[in-house]
C-alpha cells in the first residue's frame, strides 16, 4: 500500500498547513487549453452539437447531455446513470461543469484528458452502445449536414474523424465554467460576499482537514501535469457504519483500470463546486444529502465525528461554491436520413 502511504502522509501535511493558513483560490474564468487543440468558436459550436446529439448512440436515444445535463447541474441526479436499452451503469455521473480543471477524467482516472474522455461513452455497451469508435464516426458521416461543420472547425474534406469529433466535444466542455461564486468574490477581495456562518464554515473546512484533498481553485486537488491524476484512498478509515451502510468498498475504484492491488479503492478527487446541484453524492450515488455527505467524509477520511454546528457551517460554506452558469441554448442539429438508425 505504498501509494496510500504517500497520499496519506501528503494529506496530513497539507491539512496541518491548511488549518493554519489556507491558501484559497478563485476559479479562473477560462479553462486550460492543450496546445494540440486550440479553442475556436467553430470547434465549440460543433462540439456542442455532438454533445447534444443522441444519434451518437446505437438506438438514437442517449447523448452526452442525457447523463450530463448542462441545463442544470451537469449530471443526471440518478444514483447511477441509465444508458441505451435502459441499462444501469455502475457509478454516479460526475458533473461536466468545471471538468476542464480536473487532474484526470472519470472517477477512476482512466482518461487523461477531455479528448480521451469523449471517446469513452459512445463505444461503452451500457452507455451509448455503439459497436466501436469506427461505427460512431461512420454514423456521423452518414448525417450529411455535419460535413460543413467539421470543415469549418478543422478544414479539409477528410476532417470528419473521431479525433476531431473528440476535440470538438472537449472544446465545448472547456467553456462550461462557473466562476464568480460568492466564495470567489470573497477571496478576490469582497469581504461582504460571505456572512459569518459561511466564513466560519470555510475556516472549519480547513481546520478539520477537508482541504487536504479538496484543495485548489476547483476544490479537486492541485494542478498536475496532464494525465497525472490526483487520487485518494476512499474510504481511508473503514471501521464505521458508513462504510457498510453506503457500500463504499463494493467498487474497487482505480484498480478496475490498472488491475493493481495497490490501486484498490483509489479514486480521483471530485470537485466540490456546485454541490447544491449534484445530489446524490459519492461514486455510487448512495448519499442523498450534503449534510450526510459531510459526516461521511469526516468519518471515513479524517476519523472525525463532527458536531451538528460544524456540519451546518461546512454545508453553508459548500453552498457558496455555486458559481454563475453560462447560458446554454439548445443547438439545431442536422436532419436525420430516413435509414440512419436501421
Amino acid at each position: 500500500m505504498r501509494i496510500f502511504k504517500i497520499f496519506s502522509s501528503a494529506a496530513m501535511l497539507i491539512a496541518s498547513v491548511a488549518s493554519a493558513n489556507a491558501q484559497w483560490e478563485a476559479l479562473p474564468k477560462q479553462a486550460p487549453v492543450p496546445s494540440d487543440n486550440p479553442m475556436t468558436a467553430e470547434k465549440v459550436e460543433l462540439g456542442k452539437m455532438l454533445y447534444f446529439d443522441p444519434r451518437l448512440s446505437s438506438n438514437g436515444t442517449v447523448s452526452c447531455f442525457t447523463c450530463h445535463n448542462v441545463m442544470e447541474g451537469g449530471d443526471d441526479h440518478r444514483p447511477t446513470s441509465i444508458g441505451v436499452h435502459g441499462q444501469a451503469g455502475g457509478r454516479n455521473a460526475p458533473t461536466v461543469w468545471n471538468a476542464a480543471f480536473l487532474s484526470t477524467q472519470f472517477w477512476d482516472g482512466r482518461a487523461a484528458t477531455l479528448e480521451d474522455q469523449a471517446k469513452g461513452p459512445p463505444a461503452n455497451p451500457i452507455e451509448m452502445g455503439m459497436a466501436n469508435l469506427d461505427a460512431t464516426i461512420e454514423r456521423i458521416k452518414n448525417i450529411p449536414g455535419y460535413k460543413k461543420y467539421f470543415e469549418n472547425a478543422f478544414g479539409g474534406a477528410a476532417s470528419v474523424n473521431i479525433d476531431n469529433a473528440a476535440k470538438a466535444i472537449a472544446s465545448y466542455e472547456r467553456v462550461l465554467i462557473t466562476p464568480n461564486s460568492a466564495y470567489d468574490k470573497y477571496v478576490n477581495g469582497d469581504k461582504t460576499a460571505l456572512n459569518a456562518k459561511q466564513i466560519r464554515g470555510m475556516e472549519t473546512f480547513a481546520s478539520t482537514g477537508c482541504i487536504a484533498c479538496h484543495s485548489g481553485a476547483n476544490f479537486s486537488g492541485p494542478t498536475l501535469p496532464t494525465g497525472t491524476g490526483f487520487f485518494q484512498l476512499f474510504p481511508t478509515y473503514t471501521n464505521n457504519t458508513y462504510v457498510t451502510t453506503y457500500q463504499l468498498m463494493d467498487d474497487v475504484g482505480r484498480m478496475s483500470v490498472t488491475h493493481d492491488q495497490k490501486d484498490k479503492n483509489l479514486w480521483r478527487v471530485p470537485t466540490l463546486r456546485n454541490l447544491v446541484y449534484t445530489a446524490p453524492y459519492m461514486h455510487n450515488g448512495m448519499v442523498k444529502t450534503m449534510d450526510e455527505a459531510v459526516r461521511v467524509m469526516a468519518k471515513t477520511q479524517l476519523a472525525k465525528d463532527l458536531t451538528q454546528d460544524q456540519v451546518s457551517d461546512i454545508v453553508a460554506f459548500l453552498e457558496v461554491l455555486t458559481g454563475e452558469f453560462p447560458e446554454q441554448v439548445m443547438p439545431r442539429l442536422p436532419p436525420t436520413p430516413g435509414d440512419l438508425l436501421e
